[in-house]
Formats: C-alpha cells, sequence, structure tokens
C-alpha cells in the first residue's frame, strides 16, 4: 500500500502518542507500505511553529526532516500536476494544507492516513 499520511498522524507516531490509532499505526510500520509525508506538512507546521501555536525542539525546516527520515517516510514534494486535483475539489474543507493533501493523493494514487472527518469526506481511500 501507498500511504500519505495526515499533518497529525505524523505528530502522534513521532510522539507515540495514544490518539493514533493502532491499524495506522501498525500501516506505518509495516515495511511492504510505502509511507509518504507532504513537503505540505512541513511547510503547515513551519507556518504554526513561527506563529507561536507549535512548539518544537527545534527550527521545523530541520526537525521534521530530520524525524522524517529517521521513521523511513519518504518526502512528498508539490508539483503543478496536483493543481488539476484540487481546483476539482469540491469545498467540503477550508483547511488548504488539508485540500492540497488530497490532490496529491489523488495525483499520486495514495491513500491518505487520517482522523479528519472533514479530509475522510472526500472521494479519496483513506486509513481509518
Amino acid at each position: 500500500m501507498r500511504i500519505l499520511i495526515d499533518t497529525h498522524i505524523f505528530f502522534w507516531h513521532l510522539t507515540d502518542d495514544p490518539m493514533l490509532p493502532e491499524p495506522i499505526e501498525a500501516a506505518i510500520l509495516n515495511p511492504d507500505n510505502a509511507v509518504y509525508l507532504s513537503v505540505v506538512a512541513i511547510w503547515e507546521a513551519v507556518v504554526k511553529h513561527y506563529s507561536g501555536k507549535l512548539p518544537l525542539p527545534d527550527r521545523p525546516e530541520i526537525f521534521l526532516p530530520t524525524k522524517r527520515d529517521e521513521a523511513g517516510i519518504l518526502p512528498l514534494p508539490l508539483d503543478e500536476g496536483a493543481m488539476p486535483y484540487l481546483a476539482g475539489l469540491p469545498l467540503l474543507h477550508r483547511d488548504p494544507f488539508d485540500r492540497v493533501m488530497v490532490a496529491q493523493a489523488l495525483q499520486h494514487d495514495l491513500t491518505i492516513a487520517t482522523v479528519d472527518p472533514l479530509v475522510k469526506a472526500y472521494h479519496v481511500p483513506t486509513l481509518a
């Protein structure tokens, strides 16, 4: 399976947060799965960190890619190929970071790991 993890899933995975559903954690740890974190998640964390909403032990532009790599999670860059998918999405979710993530999942045929019900409302495969 090819999985795109939502930002909150990434943080829960890093911190062993009990809010992370066991099936998602198992999918992330399964070596048969390719697990991706979008650059958009890093962008979101940078914005939140520098606005004072997300405390981190180091600068997010360094800390998060390092932790992603240590966890064996692959980076997913954003390119303009996602834009036709983004333009075609209904306005179910107002968070631009999540909307781009959905577009990337559609572009790259990825399953999204999230607990966000608004992301799950899109016609994109998700892990519960």
